[in-house]
């Protein structure tokens, strides 16, 4: 993991296209800005991972459904 210190209003570049800018800090967070062509999906973490385990969760509801199918 690459850690790094920022300050208000500076910026890091990740790859030429997206651009992560620091826009505030109080005492337990930080606001950041990001600028990345439209392409680029950009999810909180905590989003992405309840999204993984949604998707986890319907495959093997459709597998016990398929399985189901085909005892019949």
């Amino acid at each position: 993991m690459l850690v790094l210190t920022r300050k208000r209003g500076q910026s890091i570049l990740l790859g030429e296209a997206i651009e992560v800018t620091i826009l505030e800090i109080s005492r337990d967070s930080v606001k950041i800005g990001i600028n990345a062509p439209k392409n680029v999906e950009i999810l909180r973490k905590e989003l992405y991972e309840e999204i993984k385990k949604t998707n986890l969760e319907s495959i093997v509801k459709s597998r016990d459904i398929l399985k189901e199918l085909s005892e019949k």
